[in-house]
């Protein structure tokens, strides 16, 4: 069973990141599209040092104080009863698990770009956050905790979208100059944080559906009809969230081209459309 903050926490550090991506897929396309490469984390511009690397401490200090959340103080550190893993506890060991593959990306990404001694290249590093999310896959999937319901309809859909970041971030690796892919990435992402919140919002929240409620740690429907309404609503949340990141993509889109365009960026839209715009 989760909680609130067990899901706004997570959800904050995918969201700000996933939003940070598309911004600067974005900057990064319309101010040169013929030398974009993709990156698995972005880089502050304008300044250097702990600044520059500002993504990689967000990713690596955010997981590890959730990981110490999930794994101290979830726990009470009470990890064993009778010589074996606490079977109370299992659903925040394998959070921690999960957590602990992003904190290991972020770490792995600060030593490859701040020391000399584990260079690795972009589409590497796109591969080890594949690898985090590939963990946090199979925990949703595979989950210890027994979701049902309305409860396990809304951690589907969270499993798709985070089967989305898998194949965006597999595909950063594989097509280096794609913005799409790398666009698509950061959308994955985005969605994905938002939809920890909106879950968090829904079945920890003030906006559970009718006929539906929080009881002994389970997410009770009255009836079929409650869960089937209940379930159309996820359908529809789900719908406005990537409603409004499209919006907010190609807004940020127009701005960023107004802004930083090139001045190759409409010329190259019209060789790859086939056709002249003016």
């Amino acid at each position: 069973m989760g909680s609130f903050k067990g899901h706004v926490l997570p959800g904050t550090l995918f969201l700000v990141v996933g939003i940070w991506h598309i911004w600067s897929a974005v900057v990064r396309y319309v101010s040169n599209p013929k030398s974009f490469r993709v990156r698995a984390w972005n880089p502050v511009p304008g300044y250097d040092g702990k600044m520059k690397h500002l993504e990689l401490y967000l990713i690596a200090i955010g997981s590890f104080i959730d990981l110490c959340v999930e794994l101290l103080y979830s726990t009470h550190l009470k990890f064993f009863v009778n010589g074996v893993l606490n079977p109370s506890h299992m659903n925040n060991f394998e959070h921690s698990g999960m957590l602990l593959m992003f904190f290991i990306f972020g770490i792995v990404a600060l030593l490859s770009e701040k020391s000399r001694y584990l260079p690795l290249p972009e589409g590497a590093l796109s591969l080890i956050a594949a690898t985090a999310f590939c963990a946090e896959y199979f925990l949703f999937y595979f989950h210890s905790t027994n979701h049902k319901g309305l409860e396990g309809y809304y951690h589907l859909l969270l499993v798709i979208l985070i089967g989305l970041c898998i194949i965006s971030t597999v595909a950063g690796a594989l097509i280096p100059n794609s913005f799409p892919v790398d666009l698509s990435s950061g959308i994955s992402i985005t969605l994905q944080g938002l939809w920890f919140y909106q879950t968090a919002f829904t079945l920890y929240g003030p906006l559970m559906p009718e006929g539906c409620l929080l009881k002994e740690d389970m997410i009770m429907c009255k009836s079929t009809n409650s869960q089937v309404r209940g379930e159309l609503l996820a359908n529809f949340q789900l719908f406005g969230l990537v409603f409004g990141v499209f919006v907010g993509v190609v807004g940020s889109y127009g701005f960023a081209a107004a802004r930083y365009g090139h001045s190759e960026l409409r010329r190259l839209v019209r060789d790859d459309n086939g056709f002249d715009r003016n």
